[in-house]
């Protein structure tokens, strides 16, 4: 098992002071969410808390996460950076291209590029992108991103892009693995299909999780990849015990996310608690795995 620490919406210089502290204590990852902005007006529902309100993000810090994991990728050595998720289709696939290259480049491989759909259509409209048609334009986007990476000249012609015979420089010596987040049973899919692996959206009881790692597990076998490599990601209260992990590992998780605060609340945890709670789990769950 591995083990990805969670923090965002904090005071922007205190991460990395804790990604310090998780490389040191054993954490394999740091998880980067995203948030593009905020509109003054929405009727748009978050689909992961109860009441579907996303006022909890106003006002709340994001730094955009290819410059946070850039910033971070300088002051640590191994600890590898995983976005947690990317909304992908709002933006253009060369841009991200080169943005995900170059950062797997600088960090020596250590990114992992979570991806995913946005659930609220005012993302697109600000960034004057079409909201139908988002996930064959995601499919299609991640099709380019592997072919950028790969070097050479590369060209694409789909529904959504046609892109001419390109290439960028430099691109990573090992490919950037592609994990795509989400909780409907088209992100289940799409990992099955072309990613290589899923990252559980959080939420839930423990038999929706079960639910969705069994989908996961049959659309894999429908898709011929079953015994291929592949990322598990998930959140659950399981990862806080050992006992817990063992049942996770049994289930095929690969990976735990976990943290010590309610993001969804406005971050009022000094920094010295942030970095005992890391210290804690690791003396607790990590070293005795």
């Amino acid at each position: 098992m591995r083990f990805s620490f969670a923090e965002s919406m904090c005071e922007p210089r205190q991460y990395a002071t804790l990604a310090l502290e998780a490389e040191r204590n054993g954490f394999h990852s740091f998880t980067v969410p995203e948030s593009l902005c905020y509109p003054k007006l929405s009727d748009s529902k978050y689909p992961y808390t109860g009441d579907g309100d996303r006022r909890f993000l106003e006002d709340k810090p994001f730094i955009e996460p290819f410059v946070l994991m850039a910033a971070l990728g300088a002051v640590t050595e191994r600890l590898r950076f995983t976005t947690f998720v990317v909304k992908l289709p709002m933006r253009h696939p060369v841009l991200v291209a080169k943005q995900a290259t170059s950062l797997a480049v600088m960090t020596d491989n250590r990114f992992g590029f979570g991806v995913g759909l946005s659930p609220w259509p005012d993302d697109f409209r600000v960034m004057n992108v079409p909201w139908e048609g988002r996930g064959r334009r995601m499919n299609e986007m991640i099709e380019i991103i592997r072919g950028l990476a790969k070097g050479g000249f590369y060209e694409f012609h789909g529904e959504h892009f046609d892109l001419e015979p390109v290439k960028i420089c430099p691109v990573p010596t090992r490919p950037m693995p592609i994990l795509i987040g989400g909780h409907a049973d088209a992100a289940l899919r799409r990992a099955a299909r072309i990613g290589d692996g899923f990252m559980h959206a959080g939420g839930g009881k423990a038999q929706d999780l079960d639910g969705q790692l069994a989908k996961l597990a049959a659309f894999r076998r429908e898709y011929g990849r079953e015994r291929e490599p592949f990322e598990i990601h998930v959140i659950s209260m399981d990862a806080y015990s050992t006992d817990g992990i063992r049942r996770l590992e049994d289930k095929g998780v690969t990976d735990v996310i976990v943290g010590f605060r309610n993001a969804y609340e406005k971050d009022t945890m000094p920094l010295q608690q942030k970095i005992d709670a890391l210290e804690g789990y690791a003396d607790r769950v990590i070293a005795k795995l």
